[in-house]
């Protein structure tokens, strides 16, 4: 049975879903259809609004659902994982380098949620959490904000380069703005940050 906090948690999956379909359809229509991006760095923080609410409504009303740990990660999954892993894509990360860094990062935000259900109370608060809370992501959506806003990004524009790395007749692209990704995601997977 669902229960308020969880509708506030599918609001939040909704808000992530909703940034991916938006830079999907930057990337089909061109710059001149920028307000998809726009969409997509409002919708952001909306989800971290959200995110924070759902845990705050459950515990005011007293009422949770056998669902909402779950809903939470999922949810959690694709606003602060899939999403931002898309929007960095969008506005440029597309080198075969930077693809398997994305992956990284949304493996790492996968890992961190599973092992938070795992190891976190059935009752009570949270005492600590191993490895950086997956809505941190939102600091390297601030960063390609700043990035967008000064007309750095794109497969050739992006703040720090681009670079064709290749063994044996085979190069792929590599932008160093994605190792926000690659060290966001160590973070997720660390059992050290707390």
């Amino acid at each position: 049975q669902f229960v308020l906090a969880d509708f506030i948690t599918l609001g939040n999956a909704a808000g992530g879903t909703s940034v991916i379909f938006t830079c999907l359809n930057y990337l089909a229509n061109g710059p001149e259809k920028e307000h998809y991006l726009w969409t997509a760095f409002v919708l952001l923080p909306i989800c971290v609004i959200l995110d924070m609410m759902d845990g705050w409504v459950a515990r005011k009303l007293k009422r949770q659902s056998a669902l909402g740990a779950d809903l939470d990660s999922l949810s959690d999954v694709i606003s602060f994982g899939v999403a931002p892993a898309v929007l960095g894509f969008t506005l440029g990360l597309r080198g075969g380098y930077d693809m398997a860094i994305l992956v990284f990062f949304v493996a790492c935000g996968i890992s961190r949620l599973a092992r938070y259900n795992v190891t976190a109370p059935k009752e009570g608060k949270v005492t600590h959490y191993d490895g950086a809370p997956i809505p941190t992501s939102l600091a390297i959506v601030g960063f390609l904000l700043l990035a967008y806003m000064n007309g750095a990004t794109g497969v050739e524009r992006i703040w720090g380069g681009h670079y064709r790395i290749g063994f044996q007749g085979h190069d792929y692209g590599f932008h160093p703005f994605s190792l926000l990704y690659l060290l966001c995601g160590c973070l997720f997977a660390s059992n050290t940050v707390r």
